[in-house]
């Protein structure tokens, strides 16, 4: 097979037979890609955005896979690690075929090679948005003081405030709400994927959930307190919670953080928490006219 050609497919079913096993390899750099495409295939393919999602595998000489794309439109991009070769091929692909690409996110040199070859090909302007940092849980450490309240999770009658603070999250970490926040908030609430830590009165006051298993990984995403009520040890209970929970599984545990936000990352480092890779979204601006 020649080197550096893409197979791109509209067909999920097509894409997880021929790339299953490459992303299953290595559960964490792929997490990502394979916690969307088990969402497209529980709960169909608009799960992720309303336009129709996009796949596709690189095969090495061999015929093996060496690396894949998940595209669900609006989102950027979702590359697996590839050379800088590998990337300006994929970049003529998807231009040659007119597929329209707001932006990548990647592995940080992959994400980078990628918004280079798309610019040279297309003349689009291209800006890294977004620095994040991907941990993997090592050993659990529970904070040394333990704010009053407990841990639940969240059930039916949350569903408003769920679906209220998603919305929150999205603005505060400088995206906006891709998904209807109702729908977010049953795609939780049907597999017990949101706990609330609340106030010995029984006030909700920080959010953390988790993404169901997905290759022997469970992915902790998102954790949310108000910004009135920071500084108290909420999120650093509840994240703690969720992470001892599904360390209990016997499942790898992860968790994205934003590189811009250094509290945060202090915070799951204390937790137990150590890193794995960097990565990036760059977001593209067509050239006019």
């Amino acid at each position: 097979m020649e080197p550096h050609v893409w197979q791109l497919t509209d067909d999920l079913a097509e894409f997880l037979d021929a790339a299953g096993d490459f992303l299953r390899s290595r559960p964490a750099l792929h997490t990502v890609t394979l916690t969307v495409a088990e969402a497209l295939r529980t709960r169909g393919p608009y799960a992720h955005g309303a336009q129709p999602p996009r796949f596709g595998v690189l095969r090495d000489a061999g015929g093996a896979v060496r690396a894949t794309l998940l595209h669900t439109p609006p989102r950027p991009l979702q590359l697996t690690p590839l050379g800088p070769e590998e990337a300006a091929a994929l970049a003529a692909s998807l231009a040659e075929a007119g597929h329209r690409v707001p932006g990548v996110w990647a592995e940080r040199e992959t994400s980078a090679a990628f918004a280079s070859a798309w610019q040279r090909r297309t003349g689009a302007t291209a800006e890294q948005s977004q620095r994040q940092r991907l941990y993997r849980l090592a050993e659990l450490t529970p904070p040394d003081r333990v704010p009053p309240g407990r841990a639940r999770v969240a059930d039916a009658a949350d569903r408003e405030l769920l679906a209220r603070w998603y919305t929150r999250f999205a603005a505060d970490t400088g995206e906006r709400a891709l998904q209807d926040p109702f729908q977010w908030a049953d795609s939780r609430l049907a597999h017990g994927g949101a706990t609330l830590w609340e106030t010995p009165d029984g006030t909700p006051v920080s959010l953390a959930g988790h993404l169901p298993e997905s290759a022997g990984q469970i992915r902790v995403a998102p954790v949310y307190t108000p910004a009135a009520l920071r500084g108290h040890g909420y999120a650093g209970a509840v994240t703690a919670e969720v992470s001892g929970r599904a360390a209990a599984t016997g499942a790898e545990v992860l968790l994205f953080t934003d590189l811009a936000n250094p509290v945060p990352n202090r915070l799951y480092q204390r937790l137990g928490y150590r890193p794995v890779a960097d990565f990036a979204t760059w977001t593209f601006t067509a050239p006019e006219g």
